[in-house]
């Protein structure tokens, strides 16, 4: 599908209804692109953006502004398998829908999907996959009839990569839907922080060469792995940015191989220190073991401030971001011998670190700019109607 296709748009003030399990300030890829989106979006005057997204606990539907955005957030009984459950939601949907020229779906979320195909919706949909379901195997076998009504019924489907369609189980049979639209980041807000040494202050060894990882510390994030390879490591430091359930097998980890002098665990990192440690590392590694990382913005976050990449061969969008060979190196997923080896080649070539660091941060601003994935994402959700 070609941006040129899209048929010419209207002077009317155009509604959007962004739909997802959360909102900020939950912490999320997800939700911070939504909330990207919907505060980007609305700055127009012939834009409204409004959000429908779940109480992540049992609670009552209240609503708010944040940053001038009207987020409704429906009452739940709480979560079960990663989605809420929510009858307001359903009911709040019907509501809402109804002055929408456009209801965007960040899926997977199949609570929206049920939404919308009771709702009796006419407008257009437009669904933004950020990941097939991977995990829950067993409920997909009742699931799947409804995912594929609404990818029937959807105008349009956004994808961040080609690598999300021909990766997915799903998407290749609707492939003439589909529009690539990648995420996009504002170099300016990363570059202009204060630097500090953030890391090379906590190094246990003077000149080592400083190696990051930032996420959430679950099953298919890799860093069990990542630690496996640092038993073959000289000369590096590993640092850990985030927190979650494999924290304490992740330490003794660390413990049980005798490495707790080069690996450091730094738990939550608020947004400027993020960036610093960014800024301050020499390698940033995403060694993500499932196609659940389906496209890992921070290889972005990296990248725009000039480092190489190592991430993993993965069926989704992951291996598009930094490029191997271009951008740092792309490994065989759960593969410690092969990120160990990826890692000591850059971490003996600081020439090639800078090589691939320069072109990292070009490419972040050639193709991943906020400014103009926006306007792309502006181009489809504001579509004044016709077939695509």
């Amino acid at each position: 599908m070609n941006f040129n296709d899209f048929p010419h748009k209207t002077n009317k003030k155009i509604r959007i209804l962004e739909i997802n399990k959360a909102y900020y300030p939950h912490v999320g890829g997800i939700e911070s692109l939504m909330r990207q989106y919907s505060e980007r979006l609305s700055e127009t005057d012939n834009t409204e953006t409004e959000v429908l997204v779940c109480r992540e606990n049992f609670g009552k539907t209240y609503s708010e502004r944040i940053n001038g955005i009207h987020v409704v957030r429906a009452g739940s009984l709480g979560t079960y398998f990663s989605c809420p459950v929510s009858l307001s939601f359903i009911k709040l949907f019907k509501k809402m829908s109804e002055s929408a020229d456009t209801v965007h779906i960040h899926f997977p979320f199949p609570l929206a999907d049920t939404a919308l195909l009771l709702s009796g919706y006419k407008g257009r949909v437009v669904i933004s996959w950020h990941s097939d379901i991977v995990r829950q195997k067993r409920l997909m076998f009742f699931y799947k009839p409804i995912m594929k009504k609404l990818l029937n019924r959807a105008d349009c489907i956004i994808t961040a990569t080609q690598g999300h369609i021909s990766g997915s189980d799903f998407l290749p049979e609707y492939r003439d839907k589909c529009v690539v639209i990648p995420y996009g980041i504002n170099p300016g807000e990363y570059l202009s922080i204060k630097r500090a040494p953030i890391l090379t202050e906590k190094c246990t060894y003077n000149g080592s060469v400083k190696v990051f990882f930032t996420g959430r510390l679950v099953y298919y994030k890799g860093v069990e792995v990542l630690i496996r390879a640092f038993t073959k490591l000289k000369n590096c430091e590993l640092f850990i940015s985030g927190t979650g359930v494999l924290e304490s097998k992740l330490k003794e980890m660390t413990k049980k191989y005798n490495i707790g002098d080069i690996v450091h665990f730094l738990g939550f990192l608020p947004d400027e220190q993020l960036k610093q440690a960014y800024a301050d590392c020499d390698i940033f590694v995403l060694p993500s073991s499932a196609k659940s990382e389906a496209f890992g913005i921070v290889q972005l976050e990296a990248m725009v401030y000039g480092k190489p990449v190592i991430n993993t061969r993965l069926d989704s969008g992951v291996p598009y971001v930094s490029i191997h060979g271009r951008t740092g190196f792309t490994v065989a997923p759960s593969n410690p011998a092969q990120l160990a080896k990826a890692i000591d080649i850059l971490a003996k070539n600081k020439k090639l670190r800078e090589k691939f660091g320069k072109n990292a941060a070009m490419r972040v601003k050639n193709n991943f700019s906020e400014k103009d994935v926006i306007q792309k994402l502006r181009d489809v959700l504001e579509d004044d109607g016709g077939d695509i």
